[in-house]
């Protein structure tokens, strides 16, 4: 397996927030088609494999598989670029919120190709998700952000013929980095902070001074004044992009 698999540091109880946003859910389904097979690459606890289909999932980190409930799909430990799995084997291969960690992006992306006709990889903007107001607090976590592959990078290494515009609700269950952009005290409990791997990653100092930051400002309502024309929004888009190919 080579290196120690991030996920077996940061991924502890990651399953307590980053559940299935039910727009993102219904997006992957309509790309899915008519897809009976589904291997999920990089499926962490199984957040969005379709229930309705014959589904394996595939993850570097055994901290993440065994965070899969009970009834969940199987699943096997091994790295995207390195799929023990026969060519052709399944109607679709789908990535979601994982492309970024992958130490070979271009060797993952023709493994997915490989296995499966179909491809959908859900994956982020670098330079939209660095327009979120958390930058302006821990700029440390913009230069995690500016460290992922372009959305071009991978619908042009896929043959990509479609790139969707994927928003993010106010109110989204699955709590990523970005997700509580209208929910800024949710930044300040650690159990939530745990479902973002930038949060995990960023050096700690950096997240402590931001952070105190953010209380502050919350405190004195200067939040409220720079950023609260959020408060209107339903959703947003923070660059999320699903890539079909």
């Amino acid at each position: 397996m080579g290196a120690r698999p991030i996920y077996d540091a940061i991924g502890h109880g990651y399953a307590r927030h980053r559940r299935p946003d039910p727009a993102i859910v219904a997006m992957i389904e309509e790309e899915l088609g008519d897809a009976h097979s589904v291997v999920s690459i990089g499926s962490g606890a199984g957040s969005y494999e379709p229930p309705d289909r014959r589904v394996l999932g595939v993850d570097s980190s055994a901290v993440m598989i065994a965070q899969r409930a009970a009834g969940a799909a199987p699943a096997i430990q091994a790295v995207a670029e390195a799929l023990p799995l026969r060519s052709a084997s399944f109607d679709a291969a789908i990535a979601v919120l994982t492309v970024h960690h992958w130490p070979d992006l271009r060797a993952g992306l023709a493994e997915m190709g490989r296995v499966a006709r179909r491809q959908l990889v859900l994956t982020f903007d670098p330079d939209a998700h660095c327009r979120h107001w958390l930058t302006d607090y821990v700029p440390e976590i913009g230069d995690l952000f500016r460290k992922a592959p372009s959305v071009e990078s991978v619908a042009e290494a896929l043959g990509a013929r479609t790139v969707r515009v994927v928003p993010l609700a106010y109110d989204s269950p699955d709590g990523m980095t970005i997700a509580y952009w209208r929910r800024p005290e949710a930044y300040l409990d650690p159990e939530r902070r745990a479902g973002g791997s930038a949060l995990q990653q960023v050096d700690p100092a950096a997240l402590e001074r931001g952070l105190r930051r953010l209380e502050d400002d919350l405190t004195s309502g200067t939040w409220r004044e720079r950023y609260g024309a959020l408060m209107q929004e339903e959703a947003m888009d923070y660059g999320l992009r699903l890539v079909v190919a």
